[in-house]
């Protein structure tokens, strides 16, 4: 029985403007490659943006691993809101502006509310699940409805270098929640670590689960402090 787990990992404290990672970011990376050089790492894909780029390096260089850039995992492009409640990202929309329009969204029509109304939002979604389903159909995992078909098991540590909105996107792919819940009840810092098992207890068929979510101790095992790029409030 083969067992695959997918490291979803935020790049490090980012500089937008210059298309990197800030000096704590650096450090932040840092102490994240010595995380992940203890773990055993098969495989490392990375988005094509700077930040992720430099992120992944330290990592690509400790472990000796030639990594494979995956345009599929650069930062989503079209998941932008202009409506009543002012321009900006959809996935940062405010839960309590969410919450109050949409008591229980689903995964069947949440692009049929405001403010995702909008072709984009179910196309850019589509696009994250279907690069998703042919990423794990690489590794051995066909997706069938809800589950994967076990094809090729293979026991592959997978770090992926990406973003907060396309991590969080695919992540409620992964774990079938709908995407609007996990973009506004979940945070991913930066340089952080979600571990996704494809859990096989069932011969030939394996469902995702979430060992942990934003984990940043390498962080704190080495006294840095969470940079709070992407919350907006209250982040003492």
């Amino acid at each position: 029985m083969g067992v695959v787990r997918l490291f979803i990992i935020r790049h490090a404290d980012p500089d937008y403007a210059n298309n990197t990672i800030t000096p704590a970011g650096h450090l932040e990376a840092k102490a994240l490659s010595r995380r992940l050089e203890k773990m055993g790492l098969d495989r490392i894909y990375c988005s094509p943006l700077g930040r992720a780029v430099d992120t992944m390096r330290y990592t690509a260089d400790a472990v000796g691993i030639e990594p494979i850039i995956a345009p599929w995992t650069a930062e989503l492009a079209w998941a932008n809101t202009e409506s009543q409640f002012g321009p900006g990202a959809a996935w940062d929309v405010h839960g309590h502006i969410l919450r109050g329009l949409q008591p229980e969204w689903r995964r069947d029509d949440w692009h049929q509310a405001a403010p995702f109304a909008h072709p984009d939002f179910r196309a850019g979604v589509d696009d994250v699940h279907k690069n998703s389903d042919a990423f794990l159909s690489e590794l051995g995992y066909h997706r069938e409805g809800e589950v994967y078909e076990v094809r090729k098991g293979n026991r592959e540590k997978v770090a992926i270098f990406c973003h907060a909105a396309f991590g969080m996107t695919w992540i409620s792919h992964l774990l079938n929640i709908p995407v609007p819940l996990v973009w506004m009840g979940f945070f991913l810092p930066p340089s952080s670590v979600t571990t996704i098992l494809l859990d096989e207890r069932i011969p030939e068929i394996a469902v995702p689960r979430c060992l942990g979510l934003g984990d940043i101790s390498h962080l704190y095992a080495e006294g840095l402090p969470m940079q709070p790029s992407g919350i907006k409030a209250n982040q003492d």
